[in-house]
C-alpha cells in the first residue's frame, strides 16, 4: 500500500514533476532508503542533493528537491519544490490531516524517547501504532516522523525537543497535539537559556500545538509546575498533572527488582499496578505520564497497563549486558549498565540511584571482590556553572556505594578531583584513552555503569566493556524460553 502517490505530494507541497510514481515510505539517508522511498534531498552536514543520483539507482520512487541534480535527467522522478524542509513539512501537515487518529506529543529535560516508547509499547495493542524509531525530535525528525505515518494510523506519538527557545512550539502546532506530556523540566541546555524557568517556559510551549479540547499531561513535582500549568491555561488545555503529590495520577509505593519496576498507583481516583521492564523509580513516573496520556487518548488503561510490562530502555538508556568472560564463562561475568546515550545532572543521578541497587558478585576474578564501578563522561550544554554541577555529583547520596568511579573529558576532571580518594578512578581526557584501560579496571564480578553525553562519545567505553567476553543483552535473554 502507498505511502503518498505523486499527486497527493504534488498537492501536499505545490510542488512540480512527473505525476507517475508511488511511495511506500520517506527516507533522507541512502544508507537506510529502502526501494520504494521517497527521498528527501535536506541539506545538513552534506546536502542531499549531492545524493539523489544514488537514491533513484538504489530504488526510490522519487526524490524531494529543490532543483534538478547535477547527472540527474530532468524526466526523472523528482518532486521540485523552492525549499525542501519547507516541502518536508508540508508533507507532515497533509499526513497530520488525512488521519482519523489521536496525536500525543512527549517533551521534557529528561526521559523523552522512554516515554515515547513506552506510549508505543503501552497503545501497540489498541490500533496501529505510529512513531519514530529513533530521537527523531529536531527540525527534520518531527516533519519526518509525520511524513512517514500511514493514513491508517490510530495512535501517533511524536516526540519533541530542542536545543534553544523558540524551536518547541512550531514542532507541536505542525503536529497539532491532542495530548502533550511534559516529563520534567531540568538544568539540560543552560548554554542557550538564562534560567531553569526559562527552560520550562520553552517545555511548556509544546501546550500551544494543542487542538482545541486538548489534553496536557504535566509533572506537578517539579518546582516549575506553575509554569507549565499557566502554558496549559494559555492553551486553554484540560490539565492532568501527575507525581507523587495529590494530583489526578499519583504514584504510590515502588519496588525495584535486578530486571524489572512494579508501582502501585492511583489515576483519576482508581488505583492501578503496573510493571516495567527495567528497575527505576524515575521510569515508574514516566509510566504514570504514559498511562494518564493513554487515559487522556480514550484508549485502555488496563491493556496499557499490562503491555507495559514487555518495555525495555531503548540502547544507551539504561540496557543491561551480561559479559561472560572466558571459555562458556569459566571465567565468571560482568554486568554492563548502558547509560551512555546521555547525561545531565537529573539523569546522572537517577542512573546513579539504579546502578546501586544492582549487586556485584564475590568470588570471581583477580579482586574476588565484586564491585560498582562508573565510567563517566562530560555532561554537555550546562552553561556557565558546568565544573560546578560536574564537581557535585560527588555528594550525591547514592555515591557512598559506588566502589570506584573513572572520568573522561575536561568536565568530569571536576568530579575527579571532588571524588575521596578512596572512590577517585582514574582521569582521561578523552574517552578513547578510557576505553584503552578498561581491560585493567574491570573485573569479574563487577557491576560497570557507563554514562555522558551523546558528544562525550561513551559508546567507545560501552564497546570496549562487551569486547572482555562475550555480551548478550539481558532484554533479549529474558524473551529466550
Amino acid at each position: 500500500m502507498s505511502l503518498w502517490t505523486a499527486a497527493e505530494a504534488l498537492e501536499a507541497t505545490g510542488g512540480a514533476g512527473v505525476a507517475n510514481w508511488k511511495a511506500t515510505g520517506v527516507s533522507i539517508d541512502t544508507r537506510t532508503l529502502e526501494p520504494g522511498d521517497l527521498f528527501v534531498a535536506l541539506k545538513d552536514i552534506r546536502d542531499g542533493h549531492d545524493f539523489v543520483k544514488a537514491a533513484l539507482a538504489k530504488g526510490a520512487a522519487a526524490a524531494l528537491v529543490s532543483h534538478v541534480p547535477d547527472g540527474v535527467p530532468a524526466d526523472a522522478p523528482l518532486l521540485l519544490v523552492p525549499d525542501v524542509l519547507e516541502g518536508l513539512r508540508a508533507l507532515a501537515r497533509a499526513a497530520r490531516a488525512r488521519i482519523s487518529g489521536k496525536v500525543v506529543g512527549v517533551t521534557g529535560s529528561v526521559g523523552k524517547t522512554g516515554t515515547k516508547e513506552m506510549l508505543r509499547t503501552a497503545l501497540s495493542g489498541q490500533g496501529l501504532c505510529h512513531a519514530a524509531e529513533k530521537s527523531f525530535n529536531n527540525h527534520w525528525g518531527v516533519p519526518l516522523t509525520l511524513a512517514r505515518m500511514p493514513r491508517e494510523t490510530d495512535f501517533a506519538v511524536i516526540e519533541i525537543g530542542m536545543n534553544a527557545p523558540g524551536e518547541i512550539a512550531p514542532l507541536a502546532k505542525l503536529a497539532r497535539l491532542d495530548v502533550a506530556v511534559v516529563t520534567t523540566v531540568a538544568e539540560v541546555h543552560l548554554a542557550a537559556f538564562d534560567s531553569l524557568e526559562g527552560i520550562a517556559v520553552e517545555k511548556g510551549a509544546i501546550c500551544e500545538g494543542l487542538v482545541p479540547g486538548g489534553v496536557a499531561v504535566l509533572n506537578g513535582d517539579i518546582g516549575t509546575a506553575g509554569i507549565l500549568r499557566a502554558a496549559a491555561e494559555a492553551a486553554d488545555a484540560r490539565i492532568v498533572e501527575f507525581g507523587t503529590g495529590d494530583f489526578a495520577a499519583r504514584l504510590g509505593p515502588v519496588r525495584l527488582q535486578s530486571l524489572g519496576t512494579t508501582a502501585e498507583a492511583e489515576l483519576s481516583g482508581v488505583p492501578i499496578m503496573f510493571k516495567l521492564g527495567a528497575p527505576g523509580a524515575h521510569l515508574a513516573m514516566n509510566a504514570l505520564a504514559v498511562l494518564a496520556a493513554v487515559e487522556a487518548l480514550g484508549a485502555d488503561i488496563a491493556v496499557a497497563a499490562l503491555a507495559l510490562a514487555g518495555w525495555v530502555p531503548p540502547e544507551g538508556r539504561g540496557a543491561r549486558w551480561s559479559i561472560a568472560l572466558g571459555p562458556a564463562g569459566i571465567d565468571g561475568s560482568v554486568l554492563l549498565i548502558d547509560e551512555s546515550y546521555n547525561a545531565n545532572p537529573l539523569a546522572m543521578g537517577a542512573a546513579f540511584e539504579v546502578f546501586v541497587q544492582a549487586k556485584p558478585m564475590d568470588g570471581q576474578g583477580r579482586k574476588m571482590i565484586g564491585r560498582r564501578v562508573a565510567f563517566l563522561g562530560d555532561m554537555l550544554e550546562l552553561g556557565p556553572d558546568e565544573a560546578a554541577m560536574h564537581g557535585a555529583l560527588a555528594e550525591h547520596p547514592a555515591m557512598k556505594d559506588i566502589t570506584s568511579v573513572h572520568c573522561a573529558g575536561p568536565l568530569m576532571r571536576a568530579l575527579h578531583d571532588a571524588l575521596p580518594p578512596e572512590k577517585r578512578g582514574e582521569w582521561h581526557p578523552d574517552t578513547d584513552a578510557l576505553a584503552a584501560r578498561v581491560p585493567r579496571l574491570v573485573d569479574a564480578g563487577d557491576v560497570v555503569m557507563v554514562k555522558g553525553s551523546l558528544g562525550s562519545n561513551l559508546a567507545v567505553v560501552v564497546d570496549a566493556i562487551k569486547k572482555l567476553g562475550d555480551a548478550t543483552d539481558m532484554r533479549k535473554a529474558e524473551d529466550t524460553p
